[in-house]
């Protein structure tokens, strides 16, 4: 009987299992950060998973209650339409012109910053880096004066560097005033309104200049001084060296420009009142996107273009991540 109230009294004082130091870390890190998860939950994984179902429907919200489940139709109006053909062509043209442009410009700004004797650094990295700073909206109603074929800046400043020409050279070249001014009408051409977009996003490289200017600045100075002394000159130091080491920034920046131009909206928006005048050229992706399920209401054929868009942007992701190791360079890395 001793032996028993012995046991029961060793079985009822044990000290209670603590949780470990890592495990409680564990469970702090994971309170806080519940909110995060629930806010990516509610406004991102669940709208991804309804938009998804809803792409397979005909849903449309002035009559809801009267969705119909139909299949791949919407996929398959996708691919006949001509208006989304058009949109998605215009965007990779934007795509395939903007995306190089911007990241060598961006490269070539970061190179001049990374100068030692350039005097005034921190002023001229303020000045680039603002543009990204100032809202979209805003910027694009400056960029319509300013591009304004009648009596915007550009115009202003191209006529009046003609007619200064003019005055000089007009007699020699026997050419009269009567001209036609060279400043073309930018928004209101369909050849150059692609190019008035490229124009204004190379007034946006202020983000990815920062950080090529930073990848530039991580890069060893004794690589340079060994090509140096093996006889390299700048164009082969910036073959050799500094484009392999900073090939993972560039990887990097080349991949965000393309997550952008696949949310590209706002300017196109903004300068052709949705309607992608002049004459459709602006009529983008997301702009097509926005007038199935917005204007007219038709939300299966705008979940499937955005469908689409993931898509094309996935596929040219993992075709980035599987090429990588042919032309990024990780230091200390295996490849």
């Amino acid at each position: 009987m001793a032996i028993v109230q012995d046991t029961e009294v060793l079985t009822t004082s044990a000290p209670k299992r603590r949780l470990t130091m890592a495990r409680r870390e564990t469970a702090w890190g994971l309170l806080f950060l519940s909110p995060w998860f629930i806010g990516l939950a509610l406004f991102y994984a669940i709208p991804i998973i309804i938009s998804f179902a809803m792409s397979f429907t005909d849903f449309n919200p002035v009559h809801a209650g009267s969705v119909k489940f139909v299949g791949l139709a919407n996929y398959q109006w996708m691919f006949g339409e001509s208006a989304t053909v058009s949109s998605f062509f215009i965007t990779l043209k934007l795509s395939v012109i903007g995306v190089p442009l911007g990241l060598f410009l961006a490269l070539g700004l970061a190179i001049m910053l990374n100068q030692k004797l350039l005097a005034g650094k921190r002023v001229f990295r303020t000045l680039f880096f603002m543009p990204v700073m100032i809202p979209l909206v805003a910027s694009t109603i400056v960029w319509l004066d300013f591009l304004n074929g009648s009596n915007g800046w550009l115009a202003y400043i191209l006529n009046t560097f003609q007619d200064i020409f003019l005055n000089f050279f007009g007699g020699i070249l026997n050419v009269s005033h009567g001209y036609t001014p060279i400043a073309p009408s930018w928004f209101e051409d369909t050849n150059w309104a692609v190019p008035g977009l490229i124009l204004m996003g190379l007034w946006g490289i202020g983000n990815a200049m920062l950080i090529f200017l930073a990848g530039l600045q991580t890069v060893p100075t004794e690589l340079y001084e060994a090509a140096g002394i093996d006889g390299a000159g700048r164009w082969q130091q910036f073959r050799n060296v500094t484009l392999p080491m900073i090939s993972p920034v560039f990887f990097y920046n080349l991949l965000i420009a393309v997550i952008g131009m696949a949310q590209y909206f706002t300017q196109p928006y903004v300068i052709g009142g949705g309607s992608g005048n002049p004459g459709g050229a602006l009529f983008v992706y997301n702009i097509n996107l926005y007038d199935e399920a917005w204007k007219y209401n038709f939300m299966g054929h705008g979940a499937a273009l955005a469908w689409l868009m993931f898509v094309v942007v996935l596929g040219f992701s993992v075709v980035l991540f599987r090429t990588s190791a042919r032309w990024v360079f990780y230091a200390g890395g295996d490849r």
